[in-house]
């Protein structure tokens, strides 16, 4: 043997030669990097996937077998000190450009951009509007899940099985029983079983129903139930409510009437329709038809009535003793005839532009 290495020994150290010699050169290119840039200009350099250590590395398949894995191991220890050297560097650049930063001078006294405040959304301003109507007035503010079972949004509320809007086109059923709630009327029930007579509520939330998008249809909105029991409650205690309430977010001239309708709730039920804030009634505006009402005059915003007995009876009230009115409104309806919209897909699509303007 003659003292001499083993070839393989031999073909290390020239390798290992090799790498000190990329290591000296790779130390003075960080030395010349004074910005991010020239950092990743080295660094690509070196280790990117066509550098300097990746035509090493490919020279190391050319060796036989018993010498590639000796091989592979002294250049990944070379490479992970260079990423540590090039790690280095990097937060040495972003202390340096900070000092930099901050040794700039400012002048204190300059006056400041002004500063862009917020405001509600046009649905969150109505439905709170709303609310504090009816809190001023001593009613409780009552909030319920969206996810309800078919005897609460249905059963309880003297909705038969082969009612339509109990048909899968209506509503979104989420498993057996269970669907998210196509308005907020499952809390009279749940409120009316938890507490005795006298009560008072309101409740706001979202509703969901199989609609279409457009510009009069969301299968996701927002409404604002009432609910009102106790003895001698009679039609009149709901009109007088709805006046008042329409007053509150539409202006102090509303005017508010009932159409006959039904509803499987509420016996007797009305349509609820207050006289058009847009042309305060006449249906007409200074060169023609009033948009908001269509000429009409009068805007629907819900559906109204007297508690039907079998929903008290349900609820464990005696309808011999008590009665309620209940009604249910749309937020949105609100918030386009307040701000004269014709669309309300304006409410969701949240264009800055838009929300700055009804600010």
């Amino acid at each position: 043997m003659g003292g001499k290495l083993p070839r393989w020994r031999s073909i290390i150290s020239q390798l290992a030669d090799q790498l000190n010699a990329l290591g000296e050169r790779l130390v003075s290119a960080l030395a010349e990097a004074h910005d991010a840039a020239a950092l990743e200009s080295v660094r690509v350099r070196f280790l990117g996937r066509s550098g300097e250590v990746t035509a090493l590395r490919r020279g190391i398949g050319s060796l036989p077998p018993a010498e590639r894995p000796e091989a592979g191991k002294v250049v990944n220890e070379a490479v992970t000190v260079w990423e540590r050297l090039l790690a280095a560097t990097d937060a040495a650049l972003q202390r340096r450009a900070l000092d930099a930063q901050l040794d700039v001078a400012i002048d204190v006294t300059f006056p400041a951009p002004p500063a862009r405040a917020g405001s509600l959304h046009p649905l969150r301003r109505a439905m709170e509007d709303a609310c504090a109507y009816f809190e001023r007035r001593g009613f409780a503010v009552v909030l319920g899940d969206e996810m309800e079972t078919e005897y609460y949004n249905f059963d309880a509320l003297n909705i038969p099985p082969d009612h339509p809007a109990r048909e899968g086109l209506d509503s979104f059923y989420l498993a057996s029983g269970l669907l998210l709630r196509t308005h907020t009327s499952p809390m009279q029930i749940r409120t009316m079983q938890a507490h005795p007579p006298p009560i008072a509520i309101v409740v706001p939330g979202k509703s969901y129903r199989r609609d279409s998008m457009d510009a009069r249809h969301s299968p996701m909105f927002n409404q604002i139930e009432g609910l009102m029991v106790a003895p001698g409650i009679n039609m009149g205690h709901l009109k007088g409510m709805l006046t008042g309430m329409c007053r509150e977010v539409f202006g102090p001239n509303q005017a508010v009437r009932f159409r006959p309708s039904f509803f499987p709730f509420t016996e007797p039920s009305a349509e609820v329709d207050t006289t058009c804030p847009g042309c305060g009634g006449s249906g007409s505006l200074a060169g023609g038809g009033c948009k908001t009402c269509g000429g009409a005059g009068w805007i629907e915003i819900g559906g109204s009535g007297m508690v039907h007995p079998e929903v008290l009876r349900e609820s464990g009230y005696d309808p011999e003793l008590v009665s309620g009115w209940a009604f249910g409104v749309g937020i949105e309806r609100i918030a386009m005839v307040r701000h004269d919209m014709d669309d309300i897909r304006v409410l969701f699509e949240n264009d800055p532009r838009v929300l700055e303007q009804l600010a």
